[in-house]
This record gives C-alpha cells, sequence and structure tokens, in this order.
C-alpha cells in the first residue's frame, strides 16, 4: 500500500509538471507566439459590424428578387471597406491584389444591382418572405462564426479570415435567390457570385495555411 501511496505520488508531480510546460508553452505574452487583439478594437470587425447593423435595419419588401438586390448592395460595400482597410493597412502582396480585385468586381455588380432596383417595382410574395428568413439566417451564421474567429490586429490575416465569414454569407443568401427569386438577371448575378466567391474561399484559405506564423 505505502509503495502504490508514493508510486501515485510521483505521478502526480510528473502530471503537474507536464500541465506546467503546456502552461508555458501556450503562454503569448513575449515568446513571439499568438498575439491577438480584441475584437471591439479590429478594424476589419468594426466594418463588419457596421455592414451587419445596417442589413438588419433594412426594410424588407418580401419580393425576393428585389431584398436580394438590395442587401447585396450593402454586403458588397461592406467588402469594399475592407477592402480598402487592407490596401491602406496590409503588407502582403497576395492579400492586397485580392482586394483590389474584390474591389473592383463588386463595385461592377453593385452598379448592376442598382441599376436592377431602379427598374423594378418590387411585389410581395410568399417565397419573397422566405427568401428573407433565409438571408437573415444567413447574416446570423456569418455574425456568429466571426464573433468566434481569433484576430491578430494584422490586416492581411484578419482581411482573410473574415472575408470567409462574409463570402459564405453571401453564397448561401445567392443560393436562397436560385430557390426563392423569379428575374433571370438577378439568378445569372447569384450564380456567378457563388462561383466567384467560391473561389476566392479557397484561396483565401490557402494563404491562411500557407501563413500560419502572423
Amino acid at each position: 500500500m505505502i509503495l502504490l501511496m508514493k508510486s501515485n505520488s510521483k505521478f502526480f508531480t510528473v502530471c503537474l509538471l507536464a500541465l506546467s510546460a503546456v502552461a508555458i508553452s501556450c503562454d503569448d505574452s513575449d515568446d513571439g507566439g499568438l498575439k491577438t487583439q480584441a475584437h471591439d478594437d479590429n478594424d476589419m470587425m468594426a466594418i463588419m459590424h457596421n455592414m451587419s447593423t445596417e442589413m438588419n435595419n433594412m426594410t424588407m419588401t418580401n419580393d425576393a428578387d428585389h431584398d436580394f438586390a438590395m442587401m447585396m448592395k450593402m454586403h458588397h460595400q461592406g467588402a469594399i471597406d475592407m477592402g480598402n482597410k487592407e490596401l491602406q493597412k496590409g503588407d502582403d502582396a497576395t492579400i492586397k491584389a485580392m482586394a483590389q480585385m474584390m474591389i473592383s468586381m463588386q463595385q461592377t455588380e453593385i452598379q448592376e444591382l442598382q441599376a436592377f432596383i431602379d427598374s423594378h417595382t418590387p411585389v410581395a410574395s410568399a417565397e419573397g418572405e422566405m427568401w428573407g428568413m433565409e438571408a437573415m439566417a444567413a447574416m446570423e451564421r456569418m455574425d456568429n462564426n466571426a464573433d468566434l474567429e481569433v484576430l491578430t490586429g494584422d490586416a492581411d490575416h484578419d482581411m482573410a479570415i473574415l472575408m470567409i465569414n462574409h463570402h459564405q454569407s453571401a453564397m448561401d443568401m445567392a443560393q436562397s435567390l436560385l430557390h426563392h427569386g423569379h428575374h433571370d438577371q438577378l439568378k445569372e448575378m447569384a450564380t456567378k457570385m457563388i462561383e466567384d466567391q467560391s473561389k476566392e474561399i479557397g484561396d483565401l484559405q490557402a494563404w491562411l495555411l500557407n501563413n500560419k506564423n502572423y
């Protein structure tokens, strides 16, 4: 019995030492480890929050095509604002080039969306109401996922990781429009958004995997 107690005591001591080593290795204070930034202090997150607030405050018409165009204008503007912040504060040539390309593409799409809005009279329907519910669910997922991300204050990293969530919500809304929308012009735009932003998500993920020491 005494031998067993001594053995257990030694095992407990070893476990404590191992846990201490893990705690020290995870300390990011002064050893060049991962530095984090509070979400409330992060420039990219502030843009995401402002965009979400604007979209959530939009008066829905329950016309799927019209509401998609209205909301996607705001959604695109959020991406443009994040892209401009990346050009201002980023260092990585790859992410800056992606930001510039995204700005150009989404500025063009905003013009096309506005042209549709100007020429279209919304008509409420059950399909439109369903699209609105699915769009709000997509935005809620985006907000929740973004709030779970670890942000560093590094514009390149934060742009990449938040834009993945941003693009996924756009793809979800576009996919919903393909089910509930009626206008071929908007459906063609939605299909293109899904294709373009799916590729961009892949490119952003690849960059993050190749730049883990941000």
